[in-house]
């Protein structure tokens, strides 16, 4: 079967995060004043082959734990999405 993973990759709220800092202060200077805050974070999407759903998640939760995210700064959450054809 064939899934797609959607990543998302935060830095932990404890963590400070300067380059979502500097967006947000950017953005105040062009007049957004309602954005209360920025965080910067990464958005990876995964292409899976596996014989079930639960295999799916346990490669896409392996590769997050090992690789995309490091989880003493970082959290992650994702998506899986099934496909019934061939994806390109």
């Amino acid at each position: 079967m064939l899934f797609t993973a959607n990543v998302v990759i935060k830095l932990r709220e404890s963590i400070l995060d300067p380059q979502g800092k500097t967006i947000e202060n950017s953005l105040k200077s062009i007049g957004f004043h309602a954005i209360l805050e920025t965080r910067i974070g990464k958005f990876i999407e995964l292409k899976i082959d596996a014989e079930n759903e639960e295999d799916a998640r346990i490669i896409v939760e392996n590769a997050c734990e090992k690789l995309l995210a490091n989880p003493v700064m970082e959290n992650y959450t994702y998506t899986l999405e099934k496909h019934s054809k061939e994806i390109a």
